[in-house]
């Protein structure tokens, strides 16, 4: 008997989603997620993007499933789809929104798997916009800002936008998390902003190989006295940015290198 190859999946608690499991979220806008690429079947940073919803589900929803759970649901739809994927669970409340949810309302995890992505090549020129994100500690859904500032910022000739918020540091991108160099150090901005799972990689094993790095305010006057600028996000662990608003950054390959091998060193585990 032959078996049929591997496709891409999209469950509710570990099941097949039927159309009236997914009506509902078409039309909804309050829940959280967590976005990663599979690779041989096994995801890095697996703790962090449990971690992740643990915290954000208490933070949305008052409550939180068992990681074991999610584990459970993660692996189901890894194992039904393709070796090499891209994947992303979402958590959300049948109560859905604009109303008050207790815990007579259990959550719900919505799991897709679609085509693996390594994200752009880059350089890529950011514009500079005021903005700042409501609950920045939280990946949730909903976020029209983000897609309107990009599409802004492509129409005046950008790539992407980087966020400044209310005191001038630079935070995020619309997707992105920010990260810079010196020439000696990996300078992470110090704003309120959501901390990325790749982030999370790649800064504990810098650690680990001995990199120094350290948090900071940056603003958009401190850019020129920058060695190198790069964008990291579930696709990749760096592109290389050569602008940010009027502010042009050198090429910094060694950089964009240590990035790529701090990640490399996290292990990849199965759910």
């Amino acid at each position: 008997m032959s078996v049929s190859p591997a496709s891409f999946v999209i469950q509710r608690n570990g099941q097949a989603a039927t159309a009236n499991d997914l009506g509902p979220l078409a039309f909804a806008g309050y829940a959280h997620f967590t976005a990663m690429q599979v690779r041989a079947g096994r995801v890095r940073g697996l703790d962090l993007h449990l971690a992740r919803l643990r915290a954000a589900s208490m933070e949305m929803f008052g409550q939180a499933l068992p990681d074991v759970r999610i584990r459970e649901y993660l692996r189901t739809a890894i194992q039904a789809s393709p070796a090499d994927h891209s994947l992303t669970a979402t958590v959300y409340s049948p109560a859905g929104e604009f109303t008050v949810a207790g815990p007579d309302a259990p959550l719900q995890v919505l799991v897709r798997t679609a085509p693996p992505s390594s994200g752009p090549a880059g350089p890529l020129a950011l514009a500079a916009v005021e903005h700042e994100r409501a609950l920045p500690q939280v990946k949730h859904v909903g976020e029209v800002a983000k897609t309107y500032f990009l599409r802004q910022a492509v129409e005046l000739g950008f790539d992407d936008a980087a966020f400044v918020d209310r005191h001038g540091r630079l935070s995020e991108a619309s997707i992105w998390n920010l990260a810079f160099w010196d020439g000696k150090s990996v300078v992470w901005p110090h704003a309120d902003m959501l901390g990325g799972t790749t982030m999370g990689i790649v800064r504990r094993q810098l650690d680990g190989i001995g990199v120094p790095q350290r948090a900071q305010a940056i603003t958009l006057a401190d850019l020129p006295a920058f060695a190198g600028a790069a964008v990291m996000n579930s696709w990749t662990p760096g592109v290389p940015v050569n602008r940010i608003g009027a502010v042009d950054l050198p090429d910094a390959p060694v950089f964009l290198e240590l990035l790529h091998r701090a990640y490399q060193e996290e292990a990849p585990v199965l759910p």
